[in-house]
């Protein structure tokens, strides 16, 4: 059947040349199996998708012992921040989708780090005001924010839990005290940044003991991780924000040799969880919400969907280049919004609903019209509709890949989709109490205005930087049908997007659907997953105007879809993800 890709603007449609077209068809399989022998998952009841088999087992024995999707979210984080630490811990933020079953009400909750209050907007410049190089800010003490994610998950549990508190810590508690195999991923990134875990002792103790790097299968316990869980399962969120770890987690940023940061003890103890409304953007016949500011995760995927409406994706498939082409110049849109518009919206004034308006996006959409690349000059911010006047200009912070991701949905249809982080690898490389901490202030842009106009995601004291996580979930007809999200610096959201893409439009399962070897185009230039059948759709690429780079692309998709006849889960073959229900 020849494909077609169709511009209702123009009401009218361009067939494939016939060579395009045989490669469309010769790597469309390939695209669908994603190289990969991992199977979906599929269960009756509840279902838990996470990095680790640790934490997904650790969430499975929570709602099997009659605990609920907040339960098991607890155990699943403080299980990933003692086997994962390289992606997310209590060092760090998270932000939460939940979905209640009895209500029907989906919400968010913002466990985002913050900028200490005596941070600058010129924190990450040198003298003559010009931005630091990124590991410069990154590694040591300036680059921490106040961390939220144990008062995410001691909050939320207080408000939507079921089982006491003290049971759902306990499962990371045993093992750090037992210890656990160090797994071949967390071998190889400890292997991979020697140089930067190996500048403060602490850390160096722990992931380099016997002055080796950890090998794979190595018995690591981790006592003062226990101790500083035993701490919060007595006595709470207080025992982490104020106290001995408080004190701790101060003396290990102020100290930090040769970097070091401003957070204070009142920084911790004034920290405050934020429930804020979904953001949903319309896809089809589906809703796909998310987090909103200081996330531009939900606005940008909405975005990148939104402007996509209008063209039959769904007669195409995962091999055509003509679909990539649409799915990458909508994202590079999205991206010149996101780099103009996107911040902490407590602080700067955003045209949120604007940037997801159906007719915004549908104006949007007819630049993608034509069979080539957009030329630079054409993918410039567009002028969303505010309810003021806001003069902004473009950001251009770095966002590294790390992050984690799981997806949870217990026996009664309550949902937990939740992006975890301490944002690069290792975070700040620094480690205190058994938890590194988080260098997410470098989320923030480093300069604070562009020719003499302000930079929305500029440092500011008490501001949240602005990120690119995406914890997803998917609703039709009212009711949800796919949770999903990912790790990945700002290349999170095309995971997020196109994964649903793959689902929703091509008909692939989520296993296929996380699977599928990535193209990811941000900026202009299209990254293509290294070793993949995405690298036979390099030279069409090429043709259309793109210039392409070959790369390592891992990302961490983690998704559930919701079915009439139960649940079907998917875990990226990137990572040691489970997925695990009954």
């Amino acid at each position: 059947m020849k494909r077609l890709w169709i511009s209702a603007v123009l009401a009218a449609g361009l067939a494939l040349p016939a060579q395009a077209q045989d490669v469309a068809d010769s790597v469309a399989p390939e695209m669908a199996s994603g190289n990969s022998d991992k199977k979906m998952v599929t269960t009756e009841k509840f279902m838990v998708v996470a990095a680790n088999p640790h934490a997904s087992e650790a969430g499975f024995d929570v709602i099997k012992a009659g605990g609920n999707a907040i339960d098991a979210m607890v155990a699943v984080q403080l299980v990933l921040g003692l086997v994962e630490p390289q992606s997310s811990g209590i060092g760090g933020g998270a932000f939460l989708v939940y979905y209640d079953a009895q209500t029907g009400r989906m919400t968010t909750f913002d466990g985002r780090e913050t900028a200490p209050a005596s941070a600058t907007p010129e924190l990450f410049q040198n003298e003559d005001g010009e931005p630091l190089k990124f590991f410069d800010a990154v590694v040591g003490g300036r680059s921490v924010g106040t961390p939220g994610t144990v008062k995410l998950l001691y909050e939320t549990h207080a408000k939507l839990g079921s089982m006491p508190w003290a049971d759902l810590v306990a499962p990371a508690i045993k093992l750090a005290t037992d210890g656990f195999e160090v797994s071949p991923r967390l071998a190889k990134v400890v292997n991979g940044d020697q140089k930067r875990l190996s500048r403060f002792e602490t850390t160096r103790n722990y992931f380099f003991p016997d002055g080796k790097s950890l090998p794979v299968g190595h018995l690591l316990k981790n006592p003062e991780y226990a101790a500083t869980l035993k701490a919060i399962s007595e006595k709470g969120a207080d025992a982490f924000y104020k106290g001995d770890i408080a004190k701790a987690i101060v003396k290990t940023v102020q100290n930090a040799e040769g970097n070091p940061g401003k957070l204070e003890l009142a920084d911790l103890a004034n920290y405050k969880i934020k429930e804020r409304p979904v953001v949903c953007a319309e896809y089809r016949s589906y809703e796909v919400c998310g987090m909103g500011p200081p996330s531009s995760g939900a606005l940008t995927v909405g975005q990148i969907l939104g402007q996509l409406n209008d063209y039959d994706l769904p007669s195409m498939n995962a091999g055509d280049p003509n679909a990539w082409r649409l799915i990458g110049d909508a994202s590079r849109l999205a991206f010149a919004d996101r780099g103009r518009y996107m911040a902490d919206s407590d602080y700067v004034p955003m045209p949120t609903r604007g940037l997801i308006d159906p007719a915004y996006l549908k104006e949007r959409g007819k630049l993608l019209s034509g069979d080539k690349a957009l030329p630079k000059d054409k993918v410039v911010p567009g002028n969303p509709t505010w309810e003021h006047a806001m003069l902004l200009a473009d950001d251009e912070s770095i966002e590294l890949p790390s992050t984690s991701h799981f997806s949870i949905v217990d026996a009664n249809g309550n949902i937990v989709s939740m992006t975890t982080t301490i944002e690069s690898g290792f975070g700040s490389r620094l480690m205190t109490n058994g938890f590194l901490l988080n260098n997410e202030l470098t989320d923030f842009s480093f300069r604070t205005h562009r020719d003499g106009v302000p930079i929305a995601n500029r440092v500011e004291p008490g501001k949240r930087p602005r990120s690119s996580m995406s914890p997803t979930i998917v609703k039709k007809d009212n009711k949800p049908v796919v949770v999903i999200g990912s790790p990945g610096g700002s290349r999170i959201i095309g995971y997020v997007a196109t994964a649903l893409i793959a689902n929703l439009d091509w008909g692939m399962n989520i296993q296929e659907a996380v699977s599928m070897p990535h193209l990811i185009n941000r900026f202009g230039t299209y990254d293509l997953e290294e070793g993949t059948a995405a690298e036979k759709l390099q030279p069409a690429l090429e043709a259309m105007g793109y210039k392409t780079n070959t790369r390592a692309l891992t990302s961490g998709l983690h998704g559930i879809v919701i079915a009439d006849d139960g649940l079907q889960g998917g875990a990226d073959p990137r990572r040691e993800g489970l997925a695990v229900g009954e």
